[in-house]
């Protein structure tokens, strides 16, 4: 009796569960699956000038990523019924990127992944058409984009300047290197990379005890094992910092300075989202995916892109909605939570739109090091001792 009341149990679970796929099938069928529709808008770009033919130049930073992540989300999707489709939007080397926004996806979507410039961000955020919507920002780490130039509707992916400069200096101070030779390039980007720099080395109790600019015209190629020792010739310093972010002469400081000394900053030991080195948390499954999809190691840009549309994944799937409204407020909620190969969830801080993330810190061929480093504390969360906490903040967003 017992056996055949058991026998009778198993085949009702069965017809029940048969009945859902039949009637989830029945649904695909008849097109009843919730569509998330995301654009994605860059710009071709021309090659840089390089100082190592080492290094292709790669054209489709980004894209590769964002393909990725959608696939992961339709996985989920099969169960959720919801269906996401990536819309890709490649402006030519000589178009016009705010055209193609206001022409082409202005009103047609309300997510968007942007991977442009600042100057390009701002001027998308700030058409009217574009309030209404959330922009992903893939490519920058400027940090007045996350204080006094922020916009309520754009989120930042990568880290900011202050956060790698902060991770470093978190990991300075374990080393005990306090004492840093700091070396600039001339561009504006330099020169914001510096100020973070000087920011990290102030808030984490190091000292500057020389700042010099690199401004050699000539081909460093042919006279670097001379004149970089010359030119390293100060106090003595613990550690030396540059700040190269063309990468015109940082990779040729190393091992010819004039005293034997580490360099870190934008060359030597970096502070990054995303390495080819990183394999902890599940890293190397994600990085194997990448590569056999794309055929390349994935890059920071690829991987704020992954984020960004998995962070939309995650927003709809928990919320069961593609709406703008209910998908904004969960991204910014306290119970957003994105995994993101990094061992603990990332989130997005409610005042600035920084996806509040650990930092690596890696050379060349070898992860050395994650931030936050142990004993750096907070009382909210130790992520938050990277960039511009709360209290620091010059960011104006509004509750919208």
């Amino acid at each position: 009796m017992i056996r055949s009341m058991r026998a009778y149990f198993w085949v009702l679970i069965k017809i029940i569960i048969i009945g859902q796929l039949l009637n989830a099938s029945l649904a695909v069928a008849k097109g009843n699956k919730q569509v998330i529709n995301i654009a994605y808008l860059t710009q071709q770009l021309t090659p840089p000038p390089t100082l190592s033919n080492l290094d292709p130049f790669i054209d489709n930073k980004g894209e590769p990523g964002a393909e990725l992540a959608i696939k992961d989300n339709d996985t989920t999707g099969q169960f959720t019924q919801q269906s996401f489709v990536l819309k890709k939007f490649v402006v030519p080397v000589d178009g016009n990127v705010v055209d193609t926004y206001s022409k082409a996806i202005a009103g047609k979507f309300d997510f968007v992944v942007l991977n442009l410039s600042a100057a390009q961000l701002l001027a998308i955020a700030d058409l009217p058409v574009a309030k209404q919507t959330v922009l992903f920002d893939v490519t920058t780490s400027d940090d007045s984009l996350r204080n006094e130039q922020c916009r309520n509707q754009v989120l930042h992916i990568l880290p900011s300047r202050a956060m790698r400069a902060d991770a470093l200096a978190q990991y300075m101070m374990k080393k005990r290197w306090k004492q840093w030779f700091l070396v600039v390039g001339t561009t504006e980007e330099d020169r914001l990379y510096a100020a973070a720099i000087k920011r990290a080395a102030k808030r984490f109790g190091m000292e500057i005890v020389a700042e010099k600019t690199w401004e050699h015209t000539y081909d460093s190629r042919r006279t670097e094992q001379s004149d970089v020792a010359v030119f390293t010739q100060v106090d003595d310093y613990d550690v030396l910092v540059v700040a190269d972010e063309q990468a015109q002469f940082g990779e040729y400081l190393a091992y010819r300075t004039w005293n034997a000394r580490p360099v870190i900053g934008t060359q030597g030991l970096i502070a990054t989202a995303w390495h080819k080195t990183h394999e902890q948390w599940g890293a190397v499954q994600i990085q194997n995916r990448f590569k056999e999809a794309a055929g390349r190691w994935m890059e920071e840009q690829d991987y704020a892109a992954y984020l960004a549309v998995r962070a939309l994944g995650e927003a709809a799937t928990r919320t069961k909605s593609n709406t703008l409204k209910d998908i904004k407020a969960y991204l910014l909620s306290d119970a957003f939570a994105l995994q993101g190969y990094k061992g603990v969830p990332l989130s997005f801080r409610s005042w600035d739109g920084q996806l509040r993330q650990p930092v690596l810190l890696a050379a060349p061929k070898s992860m050395v090091s994650v931030a936050p480093l142990e004993g750096f504390l907070h009382p909210k969360t130790e992520l938050d001792t990277l960039g511009y906490d709360q209290p620091e903040t010059l960011c104006k967003r509004s509750a919208e």
